[in-house]
């Protein structure tokens, strides 16, 4: 499983079935977990766990130090979970210790070609990089977003559950659970109902959202009027919540 020109370090730990590829370098401190395959030229450093099942592509590097000044070779990590596909030329870097030492990767993502996932970043479930897609460091994405390919996030950026990133947006403020958005600085431009219905949503909570979303983006209230408006004459449920919390939360300032 393992390829006799591929060097891994004494100190990694691979579950018996890890297959690992010509020319690829596993660090001392590297754990890879069951049914993980990793391909050639394929560079895993620092302080990095990957749980199981993980697909890693030719030319992926994985835990580098970070791309950031302030780094100062302080102890971080990286932790990937279950299931992930990263393809080529993908690179995951490792946190810092301002942003609280770790980047963070779930399960059943795609992170294609050329992606991008900078320290101390957050990246949830079943999430989309498209190709050439870039997370500037501390961003969070949650469940189930796709990021268009060549799109970017500005540092301490947030992108919602189920949200749709056109190809190129280029964001710079945070974008709510739900929502489409593109352009340059990128804007809300719709809900992301195709995505949505197909995930199970239901009649009752999509109208809601829609309702919900009329309030935010297109009453002309201002936002805390419409959060009031939002809790005060909707009814509340577990998808409205997650919208009105994002919202909450937000501190850079939502792309409306």
């Amino acid at each position: 499983m393992i390829h006799p020109t591929a060097i891994i370090a004494a100190g990694a730990k691979l579950a018996a079935d890890v297959s690992v590829g010509a020319y690829s370098l596993i660090g001392e401190h590297v754990e890879i977990g069951a049914g993980t395959s990793v391909g050639p030229h394929t560079v895993i450093e620092g302080r990095t766990t990957i749980g199981c099942e993980n697909q890693i592509f030719q030319f992926a590097s994985i835990g580098a130090v970070p791309q950031d000044l302030k780094f100062h070779g302080e102890e971080s990590t990286l932790i990937i979970g279950d299931r992930n596909k990263i393809r080529e030329f993908t690179t995951l870097h490792l946190g810092t210790e301002d942003g609280g030492g770790v980047t963070r990767i779930g399960n059943d993502n795609l992170l294609m070609a050329y992606s991008h996932v900078a320290h101390d970043c957050i990246v949830g479930n079943h999430v989309i990089l498209a190709n050439g897609a870039t997370l500037a460091g501390h961003v969070e994405v949650d469940d189930f977003a796709i990021m268009g390919g060549l799109s970017a996030v500005h540092q301490f950026g947030r992108v919602g559950a189920h949200v749709m990133a056109s190809g190129g947006s280029m964001i710079a403020q945070d974008v709510p659970p739900y929502t489409i958005v593109q352009g340059d600085r990128a804007k809300v431009v719709g809900l992301n109902l195709i995505g949505l219905k197909r995930r199970g949503f239901s009649p009752e909570v999509l109208k809601t959202i829609k309702q919900a979303y009329k309030l935010v983006f297109r009453s002309g209230m201002k936002l805390d009027e419409a959060i009031s408006a939002i809790e005060s004459t909707l009814d509340s449920s577990a998808e409205l919540d997650l919208f009105v919390s994002f919202i909450k939360k937000s501190e850079r300032g939502l792309a409306r």
